[in-house]
């Protein structure tokens, strides 16, 4: 086992140096320049050009590219084209956001999705069976951005009861410890605004949670239902055991290894896929801070940005496959 993941963890590297060139080479054949765009239109050539050397931006793109990777060896994102500050220091209050997002939004995927599946499994072909699958359908149609501004317009403007924007109340703003401002509110004992950082979660977390809520409604629906076809299922039912008992500790036991492998793709594809959502919602995370980079050119910040969403993806992947040993012990991992 310990073998198994230092072997995955190696395995990062050659993954990471790769979307690093891929990368690299895709931002820097868009056209444009940064000094341009920093400057404005009306800036003057000799203007443009001077600030392009300061960047660096006249040298051969592979010397960029050894000195990106040069810093990148040693801890260091680079600096920020468009602020001039260091991206190791900008890019966590963003990301701390995106994380929290994902969290929340999976955590309902998980709960309502998993619970939805075991149901429509166990009364296949009942009323709630085809309307759970029909919402699952329609949850995996739905464009993130209509579904994000149908629930401003009902549960913000119409209704009043949560706010359309932001992470948390202006008037009131949370002090950053660690810049999740759920754990910071607690941390703080001031659970009056950790009520508050939960209203501005719900709209953004349910509008990311639609998509990943139905794809695993549909994949524990379909694992459960081959499960519950098992002897050892029926036999445990024969013997009177309760129906909770029954889906909870023996079936879904047995078919939660695809379920787990949908959640980690899932979160993975959330974590660096929420641009939209935080767009709508005006939810300052990753999304937004490489969105707002792609606009100003900004390579270091896009670069850096995409290596990290890379990284986490593929940790993520990495644990899923260690609770797959947890989750099953006839799972071994020998090389």
């Amino acid at each position: 086992m310990f073998t198994y993941t230092v072997r995955r963890l190696g395995s990062l590297i050659p993954v990471l140096f790769g979307m690093t060139l891929v990368v690299f080479g895709i931002i820097h054949a868009i056209p444009g320049n940064p000094a341009q765009v920093i400057l404005g239109q009306r800036a003057t050539k000799e203007a443009i050009a001077v600030l392009t050397k300061q960047l660096g931006l006249d040298r051969p793109w592979y010397i960029q590219y050894v000195d990106y990777l040069n810093k990148l060896l040693h801890g260091d994102l680079g600096t920020s084209l468009r602020t001039r500050g260091p991206i190791n220091e900008e890019v966590w209050p963003f990301l701390a956001a995106t994380i929290e997002l994902t969290v929340i939004a999976m955590l309902i995927a998980i709960i309502i999705g998993v619970n939805a599946g075991i149901i429509s499994a166990w009364f296949s072909k009942s009323w709630f069976d085809y309307t759970a699958m029909v919402l699952a359908l329609v949850g995996v149609s739905l464009p993130i951005f209509w579904l994000g501004l149908m629930m401003q317009w009902g549960f913000a403007n119409e209704l009043g009861w949560l706010p359309t924007t932001g992470r948390e109340d202006v008037r009131d703003p949370v002090a950053s410890i660690t810049n999740l401002y759920l754990v910071d509110t607690l941390l703080q004992g001031r659970f009056d605004q950790f009520g508050t950082v939960i209203k501005h979660l719900i709209l953004p977390s349910f509008a990311l949670a639609t998509i990943p809520m139905a794809i695993i409604a549909r994949m524990t629906r379909a694992t459960m239902l081959e499960v519950m076809q098992s002897d050892y299922i029926r036999t445990a039912r024969a013997k009177g055991l309760k129906m909770f008992w029954v889906v909870y500790k023996h079936s879904l036991k047995n078919a939660i290894i695809p379920v787990l492998t949908v959640i980690g793709l899932q979160t993975g594809l959330l974590l660096g896929g929420a641009i939209l959502t935080e767009t709508i919602f005006g939810w300052p995370g990753i999304g937004r801070y490489l969105y707002d980079a792609i606009g100003y050119r900004d390579y270091p910040v896009i670069q850096s940005g995409i290596l990290i969403i890379a990284a986490i993806f593929v940790l993520i992947n990495l644990i899923v496959d260690l609770l797959y040993v947890f989750v099953d012990p006839r799972i071994k991992y020998t090389k």
